[in-house]
C-alpha cells in the first residue's frame, strides 16, 4: 500500500470515529435532554397520547381530557366551568403551554414523572399512570366569588384562618382555558383575541397583580401601633389633629366625611369612619421601619410565596419622607398588594395572630391515588399576639356593625371587616379601586377570611365605595364558606 492510500484510510477511518462518537455523545449525553424538549414533536405527540390526569375540587375533576381528529395529537385538555376556575387551574395547551397548576403539575398530569412510573414503565422508556392534583377550594365559596364579581374588573380570594386553606380564587373578567387547549384555527383565533383584550382576561388578578390596598392597609398599621405600645387598646385616644398637615410641606390631609370624628379618634373609631389623619399621623409616629417591619412579618416583601403558584410580591417601600411614611399610613404612595396579600392579613387577625401559609394544593397522587405529596397547616409566621388580634377584631366588628361595612353583616355571625378605596393613575386620574377585607366566625367555630377587590373604569367614580361594591361580594363568599 502506497502512503497516499495509507494516508486516506488513516483520514477515513478518523473520520468513522469522529461520527461514532458524535452519535454516542448524542444518544448517552444529549439524549435526555433532547428528549424532554418541549420543540420535541414526538415527546409532544406522546404527552398527548393519552388522557391526563385531572384537577379535582371537593372530590369532582374540574378538568378532562377529549378525543381529537385530524391531528398527531390523540387527545387535548378540557374544562368544567373553565372560566370559574381558570385563576385556579391556568391552562394547558397543545400549542401555547401550560400555566399554573396544570404547569407545575405537568408532569405528575402527564405521567412522565418518575414518581407515576412503574418498574415496567421505567424500563420501557414509557410514560407513567397520570395523575391528580386535589385543591383545597370549595366550589360554594369560588361560585359567590365569581358570580359576584360576574362582569367588573376584580379578584377575590378566601382563607381558612385555621389551616392556611385556599378555599376561593377568582380574577374576573376571565377565560375559557379550553379554548386555547388545542391545535386548531379557532384556537389561535381565540389565542389572539385573548392577548388582544386589553383587559387582560388571562392575567391571574388575585395572585399575580399589586395594587394600592387604600384604606384595608391601615389594619397592618394599627396592628404595628398595638404590637409596639404606641397605643395600649383600640380604645385608647389617639394624638390625631384633622386636618393633618404632611410633615416637612404645607400640604394637609383631610377625611372622606368630613364630619367624621376623627380628632385624637380613637383606633376603633378611626377604623369605623376610616380616619385617614389617624393612620397617616401613627405611621409617622412609628416610623417607617416598624410599619415595614410589621407589613413584612404579614408577607408582604416576600419574593418567595408560592401557593404553589407564585405570588407577585406584595410590598411596602423603604428610604421615604415622612410626607411619603404618612401616606403609606393610609395604604398610598408606593403600598403595593395582591389581593391574596390582603386575605392574609386579615386570615393572621382572625387566627389570634398567627398566619398559616397560604396553599390551594391539598394533595398531589398517581395513577392510583396514592400520595405523591401532601400539604397540611404550617404556620408562616406570627405578625402580631393573640392580644393585639383581639382588640383589633373587636374593632373591625364595630365597622360591620355602625362604621362603613354595613353591607357585610351577617346575621347570628361575628364578622369583622374594613373597606378600603385606593387612588390610582396620574393625578388619581383613575377610577379608585374598591376593597373590602374581613372573616367571618359562626357559633360553631367555623370561619373564612375573605379579601375582595374590583376596579371598574365605567363606573360613576362618586358611586364606588369599598363597602357598596366589594362588601356585597365578601358577604356572599362567608355565608357559602360557613354552610
Amino acid at each position: 500500500m502506497n502512503k497516499t492510500i495509507r494516508r486516506t484510510s488513516v483520514f477515513c477511518l478518523l473520520l468513522v470515529l469522529a461520527v461514532v462518537a458524535r452519535v454516542s455523545w448524542v444518544q448517552v449525553a444529549d439524549g435526555p435532554k433532547l428528549a424532554s424538549d418541549s420543540y420535541n414533536r414526538r415527546t409532544m405527540i406522546a404527552q398527548w397520547a393519552n388522557p391526563l390526569g385531572d384537577i379535582v375540587v371537593a372530590g369532582k375533576p374540574v378538568t378532562g381530557s377529549a378525543k381529537t381528529s385530524g391531528s398527531d395529537f390523540a387527545y387535548k385538555r378540557t374544562y368544567t366551568d373553565g372560566p370559574e376556575y381558570a385563576a385556579v387551574t391556568g391552562r394547558s395547551s397543545q400549542v401555547f403551554g401550560a400555566t399554573q397548576l396544570e404547569g407545575i403539575y405537568q408532569n405528575v398530569l402527564n405521567g412522565t414523572d418518575d414518581r407515576t412510573k412503574g418498574i415496567l414503565d421505567t424500563l420501557t422508556g414509557s410514560s407513567g399512570k397520570p395523575g391528580d392534583v386535589l385543591t383545597t377550594i370549595d366550589p360554594a365559596v369560588q361560585k359567590a366569588a365569581y358570580d359576584g364579581l360576574g362582569s367588573k374588573n376584580g379578584a377575590a380570594v378566601a382563607i381558612d384562618p385555621s389551616t392556611g386553606q385556599i378555599l376561593a380564587m377568582v380574577s374576573t373578567p376571565s377565560y375559557d382555558p379550553g379554548s386555547i387547549a388545542g391545535g386548531s384555527q379557532a384556537d389561535a383565533n381565540a389565542w389572539q383575541k385573548l392577548t388582544a383584550d386589553k383587559n387582560q382576561p388571562m392575567l391571574n388578578r388575585a395572585l399575580r397583580q399589586t395594587y394600592p390596598p387604600g384604606s384595608t392597609f391601615k389594619l397592618v398599621v394599627a396592628s404595628a401601633a398595638l404590637q409596639d405600645g404606641l397605643y395600649s387598646s383600640v380604645d385608647q385616644p389617639t394624638d390625631s389633629p384633622n386636618p393633618y398637615t404632611l410633615p416637612g410641606t404645607s400640604d394637609t390631609l383631610t377625611n372622606e366625611e368630613a364630619s367624621a370624628p376623627c380628632k385624637d379618634a380613637s383606633i376603633r373609631v378611626a377604623l369605623e369612619y376610616s380616619c385617614n389623619t389617624v393612620f397617616a399621623k401613627m405611621a409617622v409616629d412609628l416610623g417607617q421601619a416598624k410599619v415595614k417591619a410589621m407589613a413584612d412579618a404579614y408577607g408582604f416583601d416576600d419574593s418567595h410565596l408560592e401557593i404553589p403558584v407564585s405570588a407577585a410580591t406584595s410590598v411596602y417601600p423603604t428610604n421615604m419622607p415622612k410626607s411619603s411614611t404618612a401616606q403609606t399610613g393610609i395604604g398610598q404612595f408606593d403600598v403595593r398588594a395582591t389581593p391574596l396579600q390582603m386575605a392574609m392579613v386579615t386570615s393572621a387577625i382572625a387566627n389570634g395572630g398567627k398566619l398559616m401559609a397560604p396553599h390551594m394544593v391539598s394533595k398531589v397522587t398517581d395513577g392510583d391515588g396514592d400520595a405523591l405529596q401532601s400539604f397540611g397547616p404550617s404556620v408562616k409566621s406570627t405578625p402580631i399576639s393573640s392580644h393585639t388580634a383581639g382588640e383589633l377584631r373587636s374593632a373591625m366588628v364595630s365597622v360591620i356593625q355602625q362604621g362603613t361595612g354595613t353591607n357585610a353583616r351577617i346575621p347570628g355571625v361575628e364578622v369583622g371587616g374594613k373597606t378600603g378605596t385606593a387612588q390610582h393613575g396620574v393625578d388619581n386620574s383613575g377610577n379608585p379601586y374598591a376593597w373590602f377585607v374581613s372573616y367571618a366566625k359562626n357559633s360553631a367555630g367555623k370561619e373564612v377570611a375573605v379579601a375582595v377587590m374590583v376596579d371598574d373604569p365605567n363606573a360613576e367614580r362618586a358611586e364606588i365605595s369599598g363597602n357598596g361594591f366589594a362588601g356585597p361580594i365578601a358577604k356572599s363568599m362567608m355565608e357559602a364558606a360557613l354552610k
